[in-house]
């Protein structure tokens, strides 16, 4: 027999987006399935949404970070593992699991997911940072595993009713689209990439993504890609509402269908910028704005900003992923 200690997982979990109980039948069944000792767990609250319990569980030093619940659990557990050589698992729960989804993982298959949390292979994915300037001067760091963004995208947030997303999911954001729509402001920056000259622009909406897919087979990004140490840039400043037409054609069809296939990408050519919607690419981006203006991560609201500065941490993340993942 090996007198090796037996590995602990501990389970960050969001009580308002599982089945506690199911939950820990299954994972508890898999640990000693895998060999594993008892999993600890770790409960996360409105004061708490996931980075103190997170570091909780970290000094306990647990081998590997179980996270379920939608997309902001999984972003502050994240944040808190930063800098942290524990792998992390994925249990998708909530609207989006936008991580999930651009890691191809199962997401409607929950003994699937923890199967896979105690028997998976490990793939080292980048993390986005954001220092984000306050009106008052003040600045604050985070972290963020799909996108950041200002404009259109992030009023779409705010004005998204959440007892509606609870319970009608991702059409709860047609509403808040809408709403956002009638908003005359643009953004007016001067920004930078990496060590380039620096730049204004005007656009309506701004989206640093370190992945680029969306439910509804939306396909914002489609060259980002999660381990290649850059973010993708997208600004978008469509012309009156043929523009936006130009814009949704271009996202919902060309990115969203024609280019998820070989043959397809071949068809689309190159990513092209055009008058509507330019792409950039780097591993650091600079902006300030001429007002305060609404920013998102991963998909909630992180106040208004004056100004930023967000950079890649290349494969500083450990995700736990189906052994049979390339």
């Amino acid at each position: 027999m090996s007198d090796a200690t037996p590995r602990t997982a501990a389970v960050i979990y969001n009580p308002v987006k599982v089945d506690i109980d199911v939950l820990r039948d299954a994972v508890n069944a898999e640990a000693v399935a895998a060999g594993w000792a008892e999993s600890v767990w770790f409960e996360t609250s409105v004061d708490d949404v996931g980075q103190g319990v997170t570091a909780e569980a970290l000094a306990l030093s647990v081998d590997l970070v179980i996270v379920a619940g939608g997309d902001g659990t999984v972003r502050a557990v994240v944040e808190a593992v930063r800098g942290h050589d524990v792998p992390v698992a994925l249990l998708p729960s909530g609207t989006g699991n936008l991580l999930a989804r651009n890691l191809k993982m199962t997401l409607n298959d929950m003994h699937e997911s923890v199967r896979v949390a105690f028997t998976g292979m490990d793939r080292a994915i980048d993390v986005g940072m954001i220092r984000i300037e306050r009106d008052d001067k003040s600045r604050d760091d985070h972290a963020f595993v799909v996108m950041a963004g200002l404009g259109l995208d992030a009023k779409m947030i705010t004005n998204t009713d959440e007892d509606l997303k609870d319970k009608a999911g991702w059409a709860a954001y047609v509403k808040a689209i809408v709403k956002s729509l009638r908003d005359p402001d643009e953004l007016h920056m001067r920004f930078q990439i990496n060590n380039g000259a620096p730049k204004r622009a005007t656009v309506h909406t701004l989206i640093l993504g370190n992945c680029g897919s969306l439910p509804a087979n939306i396909l914002l990004m489609p060259e980002a890609v999660l381990d290649d140490g850059l973010f993708d840039v997208m600004m978008i400043r469509p012309g009156g509402a043929l523009g936006w037409i130009r814009v949704w054609v271009k996202v919902a069809w060309t990115n969203g269908i024609v280019r998820r296939t070989k043959a397809g990408r071949a068809l689309a050519g190159d990513q092209k910028n055009d008058g509507d919607l330019r792409y950039e690419t780097g591993s650091e981006f600079t902006a300030r704005f001429s007002r305060p203006e609404e920013i998102e991560l991963d998909g909630d609201g992180f106040g208004k900003a004056v100004a930023f500065r967000a950079w890649i941490e290349h494969g500083k993340l450990r995700v736990r992923t189906p052994a049979t993942t390339e």
